[in-house]
């Protein structure tokens, strides 16, 4: 900078009005708060674990610390690995749960669907494609795709890729919910590792992860399965599902090896509600 020493005062005023606009903070907006600038995360508020309930192949019951209760991929009439208790749609009448959330259009996941919106009346989440196809009533449609999202009670749900097939209609998706005290769940769905599974780790940080195990001629094996937990993911807790439901999928004792000495892993029994 020149020396200020040798310049008249009205050109000293001038020279010092037109410093660049870094030179200082900016001043906020009458009304408006200054900036955060600060990178450090704020603590999350307490809150409890999370109920999950393993229903045999890839459906769930999750009911949230405060209370919200979805279903995913609720396959149950058929479902040689659903307890009888869990099998009639009737028995959600009364626990309604506030949606089902559809991964994709097979019938291992998705052929129990139509009932249980009408008998719940529950909001049903898929593709625009295959809640069409389904027949699902229009005020019970929640249409979703890849990087959607939106919050449902103390849920934030968004849709995440799946590497798979479906039919008819749509695409095959994942789900992570994110719960009030910021840990989330991902449904990882019928799926292949792939390599957005790194972004879906960057954007979520799923601290429980559901993963699809039973391999056969449909999707991730165990030892793919346990591959992808190492490579992508850091949770605390590992859910192995889609296995042991029906020949020629892997069973419980492959995918115990294929985990093994991995003392995240909860092998549930269907059924049994879990806090995790």
């Amino acid at each position: 900078m020149r020396d200020l020493r040798f310049i008249p005062p009205l050109l000293l005023a001038l020279h010092l009005t037109a410093l660049p606009t870094w030179a200082a903070p900016p001043t906020p907006a009458p009304g408006r708060a200054s900036p955060d600038t600060s990178t450090t995360a704020k603590p999350a508020p307490a809150g409890g674990a999370p109920r999950v309930t393993w229903l045999g192949h890839a459906a769930f019951e999750v009911v949230s610390p405060g209370g919200t209760r979805l279903l995913i991929d609720p396959w149950l009439k058929d479902n040689p690995k659903t307890p009888a208790a869990w099998k009639e749609p009737s028995r959600f009448a009364k626990e309604k749960p506030a949606a089902l959330l559809v991964t994709h259009a097979h019938g291992d996941h998705a052929s129990d669907v139509p009932e249980l919106a009408r008998v719940t009346g529950a909001l049903v989440v898929s593709t625009g494609e295959h809640l069409r196809a389904m027949g699902i009533p229009e005020a019970q449609q929640h249409s979703v795709n890849v990087g959607g999202g939106f919050q449902l009670g103390d849920v934030r749900v968004d849709a995440v890729p799946a590497m798979h097939s479906t039919d008819p209609g749509g695409r095959p998706l994942g789900y992570v919910l994110t719960f009030a005290d910021g840990r989330s769940l991902y449904h990882t769905g019928d799926t292949w590792l792939f390599g957005d599974m790194a972004l879906i780790q960057e954007l979520f940080h799923p601290d429980i992860v559901l993963v699809a195990a039973g391999g056969g001629r449909w999707a991730m094996d165990p030892r793919a399965a346990a591959l992808a937990i190492r490579k992508y993911f850091r949770p605390s807790i590992i859910v192995p599902m889609h296995y042991a439901t029906f020949e020629p999928l892997s069973e419980e004792p492959e995918v115990r090896a294929a985990f093994s000495g991995d003392d995240r892993v909860r092998i549930l029994t269907p059924g049994r509600p879990t806090p995790l």
